[in-house]
């Protein structure tokens, strides 16, 4: 009886396992009322502070990073490679931070200007918008994920493309420093004309130009 019975049981399976593939397909596949979809939103202020940078130039850059992951030595037939192409969009700003500026950095010529140290400019690094544009899963036999492209591996990808973009900056970084520091420069003598005063810098060439990127904001789940 056993073996009359082995038949029915693997078509039984079988038909159990295409049951459970086609309901996966039409859950990520089918139109959006079968599936139940909320967006939550939570607005965290983190830090407040005053600041008085004067920016003399911002610089954008935009990137496309692309990551894969999967079994080279399977056919993509069988399982296909997870996928995770993004834009990235750059700004990095040259400044100078006018609070630093003390009483002590400033001294009256004998034509009657004044000369003004300046302290040395910063450049700061932001990620500011992230545009997936091609997010796939890992699938076997084209239906179910297996390898997905999670939060983790979207951080990840971030980071490095902004480790990335950081080098395409400093490579371009002594002419970047001389038009932020012309253009500062320009700024200021026009806000002083306004009061009749006249002005010679002189910037602080005792430390490097200081550089640094900001955090970047954790992805959102895939």
């Amino acid at each position: 009886m056993l073996s009359g019975a082995l038949p029915w049981l693997i078509l039984i399976a079988l038909a159990v396992g295409v049951s459970v593939l086609l309901t996966a397909w039409l859950l990520r596949r089918g139109p959006a009322r079968f599936r139940d979809e909320r967006v939550t939103l939570q607005l965290i202020t983190e830090r407040v502070r005053a600041v008085g940078k004067l920016v003399g130039l911002e610089v954008y850059a935009k990137e496309i990073a692309t990551a894969t992951s999967g079994l080279s030595w399977l056919p993509p037939l069988l399982l296909s490679h997870a996928r995770l192409a993004m834009i990235f969009h750059f700004e990095k700003q040259y400044y100078v931070d006018l609070a630093r500026v003390r009483p002590a950095d400033a001294a009256q010529l004998p034509d009657g200007a004044f000369l003004l140290r300046l302290p040395p400019l910063q450049g700061q690094l932001r990620l500011i918008d992230v545009t997936p544009y091609d997010v796939q899963g890992g699938k076997v036999l084209g239906l179910v994920d297996v390898i997905a492209m999670n939060a983790q591996r979207q951080a990840d990808l971030m980071r490095r493309a902004q480790q990335q973009a950081s080098e395409l900056y400093q490579s371009s970084d002594p002419r970047y420093l001389a038009e932020a520091r012309s253009s500062i420069e320009r700024h200021l003598h026009a806000l002083l004309s306004i009061v009749g005063a006249r002005a010679q810098f002189q910037w602080d060439e005792s430390q490097e130009p200081s550089d640094r990127a900001e955090p970047l904001a954790k992805a959102a789940d895939a």
